[in-house]
């Protein structure tokens, strides 16, 4: 897996039989933070992963800068939080220029309540060519506070 720490902008993946994009061979994963223990690759493996989680708190990008640009089908998104109530946010976009300029696909806010509420699961239907970055900015909790962002899993196709 190639990947980097990078700044903040302002403002997948395994599983063949399936059809999802092999992340790890297609691209370099860029992450603004990365908690040792929680890598970002294992947000695109298969199966029960642990996923990836933020070093530090706050505002978090992960960059997707494809080596050929892509055509996306799907995304789908899966988050978790069984420790901290708190409201997220995240902003999925998408650039055919290399990060020259960018297109939203969603803006979403969640709200995480554990013990009952601890897991986002989203999944969009998409017709995106020539996609040669994806990315994902997250907002663990919109009100501040100590929350580092997360993501359980990212797949393609």
């Amino acid at each position: 897996m190639r990947k980097r720490i990078i700044t903040p902008t302002p403002e997948a993946v395994r599983p063949y039989a399936e059809g999802w994009l092999d992340v790890e061979r297609t691209a370099l994963v860029e992450i603004t933070s990365e908690d040792k223990d929680y890598p970002v690759e294992s947000a695109f493996v298969s199966g029960e992963s642990q996923g990836w989680r933020a070093a530090e708190a706050g505002s978090q990008t992960i960059r997707l800068a494809f080596d050929q640009p892509q055509r996306l089908k799907r995304i789908a998104l899966v988050f978790e939080e069984k420790e901290t109530a708190r409201t997220q946010e995240f902003v999925l976009r998408w650039s055919a220029d290399r990060g020259n300029s960018f297109l939203a696909i969603v803006r979403q806010q969640w709200n995480f309540s554990p013990p009952e509420t601890i897991r986002e699961v989203e999944e969009y239907q998409v017709d995106l060519s020539n996609v040669t970055v994806l990315e994902l900015l997250i907002v663990p909790n919109v009100s501040g506070g100590s929350a580092r962002a997360s993501l359980k899993s990212l797949r393609l196709s």
